[in-house]
C-alpha cells in the first residue's frame, strides 16, 4: 500500500511514477530526454528513481525545439529517436515535446517503448502531481470520467466559464482511457486530466482562454476569444499575443486558423494553476485545454497544434451538468469518488 510522506517529497514522487506506475525493472532501460529549458532537480529525482529500481538510467539533452509534433522533425537528433526506440521506458521532458514527432512515432512502431509526455513538469509539479496523493484514489475519478466520456459518445454538450466561453458541440469518437499502470508498450500522459473529442464541425460558439500554449506557454494579459462556427471564424484581443498566435494556428492548420480538435477537464486537487507549467495547469480542477488545428485522425493532423487553456469550465453532457465553476457535481458516483479525492488532500 502507498504510504505518502507528511511533507511533499520529490524523490518519493519519482519513485511513484517510475516504479508504481511505469512498474520500471532491473535491468530495463530508462531514457530521460531534456532540453536547455528543463528543472535540473526533476531531471535528477527522476533518474536517481530509475537507479534505485535497478535500470539503466540515460539521460539525452537537447536544445529546447521551436516547435512539437512532426513539426521538430528538423530539430530532433537521429541519436535521439534510435536511443527512443531501444528504451524500454521514455520520460519526455521536453517542451515543446516530440509526442507525435516521427522520433516518437518510430519508437510506438518499434513495440518496445513506454512513452510518458511529461513536458514543462517542475520539481514542484512532481511532487503535487505525483507525491500529493494517492495514485489509486486519483485513478478512481480518472476512471469513472474516462468512462462517462467514452459512454457518451454523440451527446450534445455545452462548455462555459465566468470569462466569457460558451460553446455547444458534440462528442466524437471516443478518447483512450489512462492506464493505472504503463506495464505495456505505448504512449501515456499524467493522470488527473480526461480529454475528449468533439466533433470539430459541431463547434459552435465563444472560447475565452485564459492561458495559450503556441510556441511557448504563458498567461495571457487578457483573454483570447475565438469565435468558432464548424471553424474558428475570428480571433478576439489578442494583443501582445497576436503575431504569435497568428503564427501557430496557420502553422497547424494549412494556412487556416482550423478547428476545435481536441478538449479537456482537469481534476487533480493538488494541480496548481500558476502559469508556469502548461502540463500542471491542464490538470488542475476545472482546466479545459483546448487543441486548435486539424484532427489527428485527418492528413496533416496530430500533435503539431496549439493548445489554449480556460479554466473553471462549467460543463453539461447530454443536458446533466457534470462540472460547475470547475468543481464535478455529477453523475452522482464520479461526484462521490472526486469528494473522497479531495478528502484524501485533507
Amino acid at each position: 500500500m502507498q504510504t505518502l510522506p507528511h511533507v511533499l517529497d520529490t524523490a518519493f514522487a519519482a519513485r511513484m511514477l517510475v516504479a508504481d506506475q511505469f512498474c520500471v525493472k532491473p535491468g530495463e532501460t530508462v531514457l530521460v530526454t531534456a532540453d536547455s529549458g528543463t528543472d535540473r532537480a526533476a531531471v535528477e529525482a527522476l533518474l536517481a528513481a530509475a537507479a534505485s529500481e535497478g535500470a539503466k538510467a540515460v539521460l539525452m539533452l537537447i536544445p529546447q525545439l521551436p516547435f512539437q509534433g512532426k513539426l521538430a522533425d528538423p530539430y530532433i537528433p537521429d541519436a535521439v529517436a534510435h536511443a527512443a526506440a531501444a528504451s524500454d521506458v521514455w520520460l519526455d521532458m521536453t517542451f515543446p515535446y516530440m509526442a507525435g514527432s516521427s522520433a516518437h512515432d518510430k519508437a510506438m512502431k518499434a513495440g518496445r517503448t513506454r512513452y510518458l509526455l511529461l513536458g514543462d513538469v517542475n520539481a514542484g509539479a512532481l511532487r503535487r502531481l505525483y507525491g500529493a496523493i494517492k495514485l489509486d484514489t486519483l485513478f478512481e475519478v480518472q476512471r469513472r470520467i474516462d468512462d462517462l466520456m467514452v459512454s457518451s459518445s454523440g451527446a450534445s454538450c455545452r462548455s462555459t466559464s465566468s470569462n466569457g466561453t460558451d460553446f455547444s458541440f458534440r462528442l466524437g469518437k471516443p478518447g483512450g482511457k489512462k492506464k493505472r499502470q504503463a506495464n505495456s508498450p505505448g504512449g501515456s500522459t499524467i493522470m488527473g486530466s480526461c480529454i475528449f473529442y468533439p466533433e470539430p464541425d459541431s463547434v459552435r460558439g465563444v472560447i475565452a482562454l485564459d492561458a495559450m500554449f503556441h510556441e511557448y506557454y504563458s498567461l495571457l494579459p487578457a483573454p483570447i476569444r475565438l469565435h468558432v462556427d464548424g471553424e474558428i471564424r475570428e480571433i478576439e484581443h489578442i494583443r501582445d499575443h497576436e503575431a504569435v498566435t497568428e503564427r501557430a494556428l496557420r502553422r497547424a492548420a494549412n494556412g487556416n486558423y482550423g478547428r476545435v480538435i481536441h478538449l479537456t477537464c482537469g481534476f487533480h486537487p493538488a494541480a496548481r494553476f500558476a502559469g508556469v507549467s502548461f502540463i500542471e495547469d491542464i490538470r488542475t480542477v476545472g482546466a479545459n485545454a483546448i487543441g486548435l488545428g486539424v484532427p489527428w485522425w485527418e492528413p496533416g493532423g496530430g500533435e503539431n497544434h496549439p493548445d489554449g487553456v480556460v479554466s473553471r469550465q462549467s460543463l453539461w453532457v447530454d443536458g446533466e451538468q457534470v462540472v460547475q465553476d470547475g468543481r464535478i457535481v455529477a453523475p452522482a458516483d464520479l461526484a462521490s469518488a472526486m469528494r473522497a479525492l479531495e478528502q484524501a488532500m485533507g
